[in-house]
């Protein structure tokens, strides 16, 4: 029986783009022709579902038909959520292609859960030492790694856990999002100490998705990338950010699922 790939979004620090990253993933991988599921596990600020209804909104509005997953919200106050999330990801799981979980920017016992059921865990982070320091310290004068900090801690003993259960792997991917055009001195150091920690710790680097007001103009309609063709006034900047979009999606490499004709259109 067919299994799908698990996502999880993954970083206990906030504001690093975390749930615009898992929205468009999740509405690129439908443009590809895969069946999407999606969970949101921020029941307090629910930024994925606000995008998802706000999409489904318009779309129903104007008459759009937009490409929109089916959606589970689960509340971390209830007693039961543990359960809840368990049996959404085994229903789901011969259903749909690929599931995208939206976890909270804080650790929680539903973020370890879905930890241990991640195929591939996405960490989105913004390109400077307050973010890199989730999962690293660096020493003040050299900018060398020192140690994994806890959070890469959790990722390794997640890992331990999935191997140990069912023998399979978590592929950890952190994402440089906002990083900035231009080579300043504070984005080298940032990358070579991710580098250095990539080596030791085992994850993949891959390039995110850069600060611009699109994003920010697209979530009250609940519109992404992949919807230009209904998107006011589009210009180079939306053509420059679904092109980051493309090199986000191949780059997480993800099995039996092709790039989309429509991300090269």
């Amino acid at each position: 029986m067919a299994k799908a790939h698990v996502i999880v979004l993954g970083n206990e620090k906030g504001g690093t783009g975390k749930s615009t990253t898992a929205v468009h993933i999740a509405v690129a991988l439908m443009h590809s022709g895969r069946k999407v599921a999606a969970i949101d596990l921020d029941s307090r600020q629910r930024t994925f579902t606000r995008y998802m209804e706000n999409r489904q909104s318009f779309s129903e509005g104007h008459g759009l038909g937009l490409k929109t997953p089916r959606l589970q919200v689960i509340d971390d106050n209830d007693s039961h959520s543990e359960t809840l999330l368990r049996t959404t990801l085994d229903a789901w799981a011969p259903v749909v292609d690929v599931i995208v979980v939206d976890t909270p920017g804080r650790d929680s016992p539903l973020s370890r859960v879905a930890l241990g059921r991640a195929d591939t865990l996405i960490t989105p982070m913004n390109d400077s030492f307050v973010d890199f320091d989730l999962i690293g310290q660096v020493d003040p004068d050299t900018f060398k790694v020192k140690r994994p900090s806890f959070y890469a801690e959790l990722i390794w003993d997640a890992r331990k856990a999935r191997a140990k259960t069912d023998g399979g792997s978590v592929d950890w991917v952190v994402v440089r999002n906002r990083m900035s055009s231009l080579a300043a001195k504070n984005m080298i150091r940032v990358g070579g100490a991710l580098d250095e920690l990539s080596k030791r710790i085992g994850f993949r680097i891959a390039p995110g998705l850069s600060e611009r007001v699109i994003y920010r103009e697209l979530f009250p309609r609940g519109l992404t990338l992949l919807d230009i063709g209904v998107i006011d006034d589009v210009n180079m900047s939306h053509i420059a950010a679904r092109n980051e979009l493309r090199e986000l999606i191949a780059s997480l490499a993800l099995p039996e699922i092709e790039e989309a004709q429509s991300l090269a259109s």
